[in-house]
């Protein structure tokens, strides 16, 4: 049984899509708007649970709102338990607002709403995080959660898998705590002020045993301490939304890697994931089913 816990943030994406996006003290005209589950916490789940995880369960917080319903209806539907997704009467739903244009890139402001209130384990919790093989974290939360959920993860010998992001200096603490660290390259350029992928995921090695720095359209670097680096390229595929691949390629990595298979091996399936979920708009709404990034995988194989 694979069974993958994830703390951090629940929004409402809503999305314009434009051609371009404006510059500073510029409108322009966009030609459609959307709104859709997000945030990175619940986008890990849905693609941990879509990857086909026998168990995803969700920390986190909604407002008393109708965003907030929805949200949890999304994540339940998609076969997520959110027993411990609470429900906060003093702040709305979280919300990110986000521009995407034609050539698929994006730029969002997150306003955290009731995640921000995520401060700090809730009873039940630590139970939840101690039953899992893996835990998903991110930082669009309070850090101060992140790095509770992180110890006890430590506490109970569970896998812990971070997403640093948005980018931000860590606490050396969280770091301690962390098994595997997976920023994309601006956010391995924050963390270690290398612009390098290679150089900056050698430098994160002094603080986490093993790192894997998504590269976008060129695939992902895998690094560990005593191990060769493992450089595993990504499918060539149009870009329609980029908005959630991040995600959607850490739910799915962490599901291969909580199943056994090789390094390799998970990084190219979750490579595979990524690149179906950007030919799709949206964030959770464009995560592919296990049955797809197999069909996938195996016709490339072939």
């Amino acid at each position: 049984m694979t069974h993958i816990a994830v703390l951090g943030s629940t929004n409402m994406d809503l999305i314009a899509y434009v051609a371009k996006a404006p510059q500073r003290g510029e409108t322009v005209t966009g030609r459609e708007f959307r709104t859709l589950p997000g945030g990175k916490g619940a986008n890990q789940a849905v693609a941990a649970a879509r990857a086909g995880a026998d168990n995803v369960s969700m920390i986190g917080a909604v407002g008393a709102d109708a965003f907030g319903t929805q949200l949890r209806s999304t994540l339940e539907h998609s076969g997520v338990d959110t027993d411990l997704l609470r429900t906060v009467d003093t702040a709305a739903t979280g919300t990110a607002h986000i521009v995407v244009d034609d050539e698929g890139g994006n730029a969002i402001v997150v306003i955290p709403g009731a995640n921000g209130t995520l401060t700090a384990l809730a009873p039940g919790d630590e139970g939840l995080i101690a039953s899992a093989d893996t835990l998903l974290l991110q930082l669009e939360i309070p850090v101060e959660g992140v790095l509770a959920a992180a110890q006890a993860a430590r506490r109970h010998g569970v896998r812990t898998v971070l997403t640093p992001a948005p980018a931000q200096q860590l606490p050396p603490e969280l770091l301690a705590a962390t098994d595997l660290l997976v920023p994309n390259e601006h956010e391995a350029a924050t963390l270690t002020g290398i612009t390098d992928p290679h150089a900056a995921a050698k430098a994160l090695l002094d603080q986490v045993p093993e790192v894997v720095v998504t590269l976008g359209a060129r695939g992902s670097l895998y690094a560990a301490r005593d191990a060769e680096p493992v450089l595993v390229e990504a499918p060539h595929v149009t870009a329609v939304d980029t908005t959630g691949a991040g995600d959607t390629f850490v739910g799915t990595l962490a599901v291969a890697l909580a199943e056994g298979r090789s390094v390799p091996e998970a990084l190219a399936w979750a490579s595979t994931a990524a690149a179906l979920s950007v030919q799709r708009p949206g964030a959770s709404a464009s995560m592919p089913y296990r049955s797809e990034i197999d069909n996938e995988a195996n016709g490339a194989a072939s």
